[in-house]
This record gives C-alpha cells, structure tokens and sequence, in this order.
C-alpha cells in the first residue's frame, strides 16, 4: 500500500459509523480506504454486539412465547437447549450480516485494509496488521469510527477463567448453573434476559437503586413486573469489591449502601457496567485532537475534531453509544467532507433495550423536563385496552407522551411491552417533525395493531380516547 499516493478519505474503524461513513463517502465521489483489523466490516455491533446479542434475544422470546401457549391452549414439551447449534445459528447469522457488507464494499470500490491505524501527524497514518507488517500511508481527510470497549472493575481480575465481559458472554461456551450479572444498565439486563432462557439461575447487582438509571421509574417498574421470574437474587446498592477463586466457583464479595459484606458463591460472573472509547492506540496527541473529561473525542456539530481535516463519529465521539446515532454521525461527516452544507441537528436519539418486555424512548424524559424545569403533560395509555396487545399477552404495558401543555408538540416518549423498538420511530418522527399530539391523534392507524396505542396516548390528552377513560375536569 504504500505507494506514495495521497488518499483522500481515510476511515478507522468500520463498525456501523464506520462504514457509513465510508458508504456514503462513496457514493458521493470520493476515493475511501477503510481501516479495520476485521476480515469483513462489521465492528463491535455485528460481530461481539448488536446483532449477535438481538439473535439470541429473538431465541429467548421464542423460548418464552412457547411456556406462556399454555395459557392458550396450546402445549409444548419443555425446549431443549443444544448450545452447539445455538451458537453456530448465531454465528452464521454474524457471518451473513458481515459478508454481505463486504459485498457492499467491493460494490463501491472501496479500499478495504485489513489492519489497526494509530496517527503519525495530521496527514500521516501508520497502519499494522495482525501479523505486524506496517505501512504508512498520507491521507487528506480522516475519520475516527474506532468505537469503545467494556470498563472493567477495580480491584477485579479480569484475566481470571470465569469472570466475563460482554463479549465474551456471547461466545456461548457454556451455560453456568448460577451466574451473577454485574451492572443493571441496557447490557446487563440483555444478557440477563439470554442467560435465563437459556437455563441459568442469574443474579444481577447495581450500584444504584434501581436499573437502568437515569430512565423514568414509570418504566422500570413495568419491566420489572412484567419480567418477574428472570432474576433468582437482585442486589442494589451493592457493589461488587473482589472476586476469589473458590474451587470451581466464583466467591463474590458485596458491599452494601450501609457498608455491610457479604459473600456468595457463582459459576461465573458477567460484568456490564459501562464502556470507555476505544482511544488509547491511535496517537491522537500528534493530530492536537481534544478530549473530554471521560476520553471521548470532542466534535463539532460537523463532527469535526480540533484537527480539522479529522472527524470523529460514534462511540469514539461521546454518547449515547448506539449504533443508530454512530449511522447517523458517519453519514454528516462523509457529507460535510465531500463540500455538502451538512450538521448534525438531530433532535431525538431514539433508544430501545431489548429485554422481555422491550422498553423504548426518545426525546424528553420526565426526569429530564424535571431537572430542566420544562413544563409538559404526560399521558400514558394501558395496553390493557388495546385488543391486539390483550391477544399477544402483552397487556401489561403502556405508551406514554410528553405532551407541551402549550403549543400542544410532543417532547418525549416511552413504551413498555412487546416490539416497543418496532413502535418508537413514529414518535420519533414526530419530534423531528414538530408535530402536535393532535398530529398524532387525527393520523388513521390500522386496527387491530399496537400502533393504535401510539394514536390513543395522543387522544389522551384531549380526554377521549375510545379504550380507556379519562375523568373530565369541571
């Protein structure tokens, strides 16, 4: 490669901002050279994230659907899990997603280089491959795309048998008897929703006082009702200070809010409690590129760097880490490279975790308008008094609105229950859209579909929706 060539766009990393960015870039006229240590593109999102993690959630709720038929009147024997199968079904479907991205990358003629990039100065790149052959290669435009990795515990030894990241979590070696989740955020409760339906006995630990902090507590509560059963122990509060080897088990030492020990035993522990950007290998001292005070690379809404001519984009760049918002990133900056008046001017970042129920959002929480001192209206209508969610035996949850009690626009939205991820685009349509509740309201949705609990929040607010009732004010 090194052939003295100056290249005009360089991409590292080629998770889903990545190759976006690079497919985009593309199709626009620019020459591109994507960096990624990878056989295919991909990242962390196909490969060890994403979508190996929604296959195998896909897997649990299929194991689930078929214990609840009883109900229905219809009866199966008790699944039997072949782990070997599972695990290759997952890999295949990895194996697919990412093989038909590197069609995509020949399609457009994209340099693909298989190696890890680390910057020498503002226009030069050192590329490595695995098997340590190095190349150096000039570049006018570069963007960063390199992602974030799981933050590990004080204290704990992570090079220890038996005590898991994320990842490795989805290799599915084996399926402990007693496995212990550390971290109630997104992940862990994913994980805890694969591992259950697998056959362990999961046990999670938060720091907080309760999961996924940060969110509205009217939605926690109704996935923790509703998903009763997955967990054997749940410990908040509590943190996780040393691991031992005890045996062929994990002895776990806790600490509660009131400073108290405690020990237990687990075949394996999972820690999920966060991720930090994937920085430390690329030399960005020598482009002058700025951080943060958590390590993420500072960027314009162009999603420039403090070195111009290199832009940042997805996790690398700061939150919320998600593969959607890292799409979006790499499609602004590929524009704004190729000379298009472009910024990212997003107004929601939609977000779904994909446990049993789903739970989805975007926009305004409560908390937030709270916190912010912005005045709003919430309506939530049950699902109780939708048909089709009584029929799919998920009449547990609800779709709740942020309504401006002024100018009537929405600001926000949450849903709890099956295929939530499935129904939050339209809200989130409509923020980006400005559109009113009686947008909402007055648009015609199919019957019988969950999305009609979308139309009847928004009725809500006007006091008539069909399937509940709302008590007049005199």
């Amino acid at each position: 490669m090194n052939d003295n060539k100056t290249h005009e766009l360089v991409i590292i990393g080629a998770g889903p901002g990545g190759y976006r960015a690079a497919f985009m870039a593309a199709d626009l006229g620019l020459k591109v050279t994507l960096v990624d240590p990878e056989v295919n593109p991909g990242g962390v999102c196909l490969y060890r994230g994403c979508i190996p993690t929604k296959a195998l959630l896909h897997l649990s709720k299929i194991k689930k659907e078929a214990a609840e038929a009883e109900e229905m009147g219809l009866k199966f024997s008790d699944p039997e899990v072949d782990l070997k199968k599972v695990a290759a079904w997952k890999s295949d479907v990895v194996k697919k997603l990412t093989g038909g991205l590197g069609q995509l990358v020949k399609a457009r003629k994209i340099n693909y280089v298989k190696a890890y990039a680390k910057f020498i100065d503002s226009k030069n790149l050192e590329l490595k491959s695995k098997n340590g052959d190095i190349e150096k290669i000039t570049f006018e435009h570069a963007i960063v795309a390199t992602g974030a990795h799981p933050v590990e515990i004080p204290g704990i030894d992570f090079d220890q048998p038996g005590i898991w990241n994320s990842a490795e979590a989805l290799e599915l070696k084996e399926i402990p008897d007693k496995l212990l989740i550390v971290g109630g955020g997104y992940i862990g409760l994913e994980m805890a929703t694969i591992y259950q339906a697998l056959g362990a006995k999961v046990s999670i630990v938060e720091l907080t006082d309760d999961f996924m902090p940060g969110m509205d507590k009217d939605l926690v509560a109704a996935y923790k009702k509703l998903s009763e059963g997955t967990f054997s122990d749940v410990f908040l509060e509590t943190k996780v200070t040393k691991v031992d080897k005890h045996g062929k088990k994990k002895q776990v030492t806790f600490e509660s809010k009131e400073k108290e020990t405690f020990r237990k035993q687990f075949d394996r522990v999972l820690v999920a409690v966060g991720q930090k950007p994937n920085t430390k290998e690329l030399g960005l001292n020598k482009i002058a590129a700025e951080l943060d005070n958590n390590g993420f690379i500072k960027v314009n809404e162009k999603q420039e760097t403090t070195a111009k001519n290199v832009f940042a984009i997805g996790d690398v760049a700061g939150g919320p880490l998600l593969a959607h918002k890292a799409s979006y990133e790499g499609m602004i900056a590929a524009e704004v490279i190729a000379g298009k008046k472009s910024a990212n001017d997003a107004k929601v970042i939609p977000a779904v975790i994909y446990t049993e129920p789903e739970i989805a959002t975007c926009g305004l929480s409560e908390k937030e308008a709270k916190e912010k001192g912005i005045k709003y209206k919430a309506v939530k209508f049950p699902w109780s008094g939708s048909g089709r969610a009584v029929a799919m035996d998920t009449a547990g949850g609800f779709t709740k609105i942020l309504i401006n009690p002024e100018n009537e626009r929405i600001l926000g939205a949450g849903i709890v229950g099956k295929n939530a991820g499935d129904l939050i685009p339209e809200l989130a349509l409509a923020i980006e859209m400005a559109a009113t509740a009686q947008d909402v309201a007055l648009t015609i949705h199919p019957h019988p579909t969950l999305s009609e609990t979308i139309m009847e929040a928004a009725e809500m607010f006007y006091g008539h929706p069909a399937h509940t009732f709302v008590k007049q004010k005199k």
